[in-house]
Parts: C-alpha cells; sequence; structure tokens
C-alpha cells in the first residue's frame, strides 16, 4: 500500500515539475473556455458597410445615422457610382452596401413608400443572411418612429442582393476553411516530429557533428514535406471543383501559387514547434490544441471576426489561417488578383521568414 501510495506521489511530483503537462493540462481546457465563449455568436458587431446615396436628402441622412449610432455597424465608405460597388467587395473590407434610390424622400413623403437596396457580400452566407435581417429592422424601427404623427404610414421596400454566392451554399464558406484547417494541420503535424524524432531516436548527435548548418537542417527537414503538402492540396482542390462544384471565378495557378505559399509557413511553424518539443508526443499535442482551434475560430472560418472581442480581434492577425481564407476566398469567389491580395501575401511571407529565423535560433541554442 506504501508502495501504490509512493507511485501515486510520484505521478504528482513528475507532473507538477512538467510546465508543459501543466498547460496541457490547465491551460487548455481554459483556452477553450474563453475561445468557445466569446468567438461562438450569431451576433454581429462593427460590422464594416458602405453607403451609396443617390438621394442625399434629410430622411436618408436620418437612417444613415440610424445605422451609424448602432453598435451592429460602422460605415466605413461613401461611395459615389454603382461601378464601384464591386471593387469595394474585392478589398474584403466591406461587408454590405445600403443603396438609396435618387428619389427615395420625395417618394417615401409623395407615394408613402420607397425603396432601399442592401447589397451584401454572401461568400459567408450565414453573416450575409444576418447583416441583412439586422438592417431591415434598422428600417423598420426607423418606420416605427416616423409613423407616429401621420395619418397614412410610410413604407420602405428593402431590396436584397446577394453577390458572389446568390444561392446562399454552405459549401462555399465551409470548402475554403476546411482546406486551410486541414493544410495547416497536416503540415504543421507532419514537420512538428520531425526534429523531436532525431532527439528521441537519439540520431541528433549525428546531426550536431554534421557539416551542415541549422539553416541547411532546418531547409532539408521542410522540403520534403512541401511536396506531400502540394500533392495534398492538390487532391484538395480538385475535390472541391468537381465534388462540391466550387468556382473558382479567379486564376487557378494563382491559386495554386497561394497554396504553396500557405503550406510553407505552416511547414515553417511545424519545425518551430518541433524545436521548441522534447517529445513527439508534446509536438503532437501542440500541434492539435495550439493550432486547430486559434484556426477554426480566429480565422474567419465558421465566425465573424468583426464581431468578437477586440482582444481577440488583435490575436486573430497572427494566426496565419485568417490571411490565407482572405485569398482563398478572394481568388475562387470574387476573382480578385494580386493587386487586391498583396497585403496577406506580404504578411504570411513575413510570417514564415519569422517561424524560420525563430527555429534556427532555437537549433543553434541546442546545438550549445
Amino acid at each position: 500500500m506504501k508502495r501504490f501510495i509512493g507511485f501515486i506521489k510520484k505521478e504528482f511530483y513528475h507532473i507538477f515539475r512538467d510546465r508543459r503537462s501543466l498547460f496541457i493540462l490547465f491551460g487548455t481546457p481554459i483556452a477553450q473556455i474563453l475561445l468557445f465563449g466569446f468567438a461562438i455568436t450569431n451576433e454581429i458587431n462593427n460590422v464594416d458597410i458602405a453607403i451609396l446615396d443617390h438621394s442625399k436628402d434629410a430622411n436618408t441622412e436620418e437612417i444613415i445615422n440610424k445605422i451609424s449610432a448602432s453598435s451592429y455597424f460602422s460605415i466605413k465608405d461613401f461611395i459615389e457610382r454603382e461601378s464601384e460597388i464591386e471593387s469595394v467587395f474585392k478589398k474584403g473590407k466591406v461587408k454590405a452596401i445600403i443603396t438609396f434610390d435618387r428619389d427615395f424622400g420625395q417618394d417615401l413623403i409623395k407615394n408613402h413608400q420607397a425603396t432601399v437596396q442592401i447589397i451584401t457580400d454572401a461568400t459567408d452566407p450565414n453573416t450575409a443572411n444576418t447583416i441583412s435581417n439586422y438592417l431591415n429592422a434598422i428600417l423598420q424601427n426607423y418606420l416605427i418612429e416616423q409613423n407616429k404623427d401621420i395619418k397614412v404610414a410610410y413604407a420602405i421596400v428593402p431590396q436584397t442582393k446577394l453577390l458572389f454566392n446568390p444561392e446562399l451554399k454552405s459549401v462555399y464558406m465551409f470548402v475554403p476553411g476546411v482546406m486551410t484547417v486541414i493544410l495547416m494541420l497536416v503540415s504543421a503535424m507532419m514537420t512538428s516530429i520531425s526534429i523531436t524524432r532525431e532527439k528521441e531516436l537519439g540520431t541528433m548527435e549525428v546531426l550536431l557533428v554534421s557539416p551542415l548548418k541549422p539553416f541547411q537542417v532546418i531547409v532539408g527537414k521542410v522540403v520534403p514535406y512541401i511536396f506531400l503538402s502540394v500533392i495534398n492540396a492538390t487532391v484538395i482542390i480538385l475535390l472541391s471543383l468537381f465534388v462540391f462544384k466550387m468556382p473558382v471565378q479567379g486564376s487557378l495557378f494563382l491559386l495554386g501559387l497561394e497554396s504553396v505559399l500557405f503550406i510553407i509557413t505552416s511547414l515553417a511553424l511545424g519545425i518551430l514547434i518541433s524545436t521548441l518539443a522534447a517529445t513527439q508526443q508534446t509536438a503532437m499535442m501542440i500541434s492539435l490544441m495550439g493550432l486547430m482551434l486559434p484556426t477554426i475560430l480566429l480565422s474567419g472560418f465558421i465566425f465573424p471576426i468583426s464581431s468578437m472581442p477586440v482582444a481577440l480581434q488583435v490575436i486573430s492577425n497572427i494566426v496565419p489561417a485568417k490571411w490565407f481564407i482572405l485569398i482563398i476566398k478572394g481568388i475562387m469567389l470574387k476573382g480578385v488578383g494580386l493587386p487586391y491580395i498583396w497585403k496577406e501575401n506580404i504578411i504570411l511571407l513575413g510570417m514564415t521568414l519569422f517561424f524560420i529565423g525563430l527555429s534556427v535560433k532555437k537549433y543553434k541554442i541546442r546545438l550549445e
């Protein structure tokens, strides 16, 4: 009995001595609760919209002020021509555009009915529907206020137009997200155990005494996995095209190049994890728990980032998946080219260089 109790005590001591185990036991559940609690929401907040006001009268000004005063929308831009609508959406910031007819105020007063067009970016069908419903609710609230003191009630007829995904197919939202999750997890996990395996098998000494420089070792570990991951990405894209009927409005060649860039970013992150982890099991746990949740919750895959607390919006900027989802949705659904996604490319490239540089630094420390 004493031996059994002593064994239990030893296990407790072992757990509390190992910081990684403590993080997995206590840190991960806390992170999951906080992320799910804050990120999973059907509400929208501070969604960027644009206004195309042909009328520019007192009525449209009141409606615009009412929309701006709500916590749900932030008016990002005022455009002058309908020809600007598509380019505004392709930039990826604005999620909806409200268009007022030229005679909106006169129609409302004389005919007691006016039309408002709500144009939404339906690459994310759930968000597009929610935005449309919220705007309709604000317009109805405005009508209730205006109809208090008049005998013949005014009526505003909203006309909703969905761009890039008019049929609101949810597969158009999930395929880019699932592709991103798969590439991130598979690429990172494959490489995260590479250097860690060398440590466990005792072959690290061979690398330590070899004439190879740390940078060469890191790159040598990554290159084979780039080839395997490219095959993986090709299979995913083919399934998206022929099984899910996912459209590719932009360049298929550009889509392939962007996928390679994201794969390299993911592999570099996996190499960094492998230099930090002591065992393959730890590397796998970090890859699964440390990458899967942020990739799913903080990338805009399922839930709009603009609706999250400011702290999580800031954190989402360091999640590579966020930038790749913007790229892949832009190419496949909007048909954009490099002029619209150059910023996302620079960010992913910068992350890749940072991960590789930090991996080399950590590898050098272990050499000493």
